[in-house]
């Protein structure tokens, strides 16, 4: 039953630590990633689609995104949607591609990303701490159900801890690798 619920949880967290990368995947840095636009929604036939769905993104140069729509007729959607989104890139295209180019970050911009990464990153620790109060209040509840003995419920409420410890460190190496690619010049 224990183990049950500290793999339940280990799945759990592990969403939360992917989740938590996806995240950081979005959030600009000095250099061009395919990953920076690849979920941004766009205006399909009325229904918002996520870029990579219709376009083929690559970064062919370090401070360039390459996106090669399926349907040269979707350009100038995929181009509001670029102007519309929090990127602040302007997109040049030559009607068959679309060009972005990222201009170096300034020392304020980076100091905004290094925000917005430590507010990511506190909200994925709070989801893995909430996480640890579900399944801990589980394991509380098999207890008062005599299902498992009180020293049982000890040494899963350790474990539990050390799971929680472990996605936690994991949550902050993500969030040093990030804020060190941000603040690389």
């Amino acid at each position: 039953m224990i183990n049950d619920a500290l793999r339940d949880a280990e799945g759990r967290m592990r969403s939360a630590i992917n989740s938590l990368q996806d995240d950081m995947n979005q959030i600009r840095t000095g250099r061009a990633s395919p990953a920076l636009v690849e979920k941004l929604p766009v205006e399909y036939y009325g229904t918002p689609t996520p870029l990579m769905q219709l376009a083929n993104i690559s970064a062919p140069e370090p401070q360039m995104i390459l996106i090669q729509p399926y349907d040269k007729g979707i350009i100038a959607e995929i181009e509001r949607a670029i102007q519309n989104s929090d990127l602040s890139l302007s997109p040049n295209t030559d009607g068959q591609v679309i060009r972005l180019i990222l201009p170096p970050l300034n020392e304020e911009r980076r100091r905004d990303l290094t925000k917005l990464v430590a507010k990511r990153v506190e909200e994925a620790k709070v989801a893995v701490r909430n996480i640890r109060r579900d399944v801990l209040e589980e394991i509380r509840e098999y207890e008062k159900e005599k299902l498992i003995s009180e020293d049982d419920f000890h040494r899963g409420k350790d474990d539990l801890q050390k799971v929680t410890d472990k996605y936690i460190g994991e949550v902050e190496d993500i969030a040093r690798r990030k804020e060190k690619e941000i603040m690389e010049v």
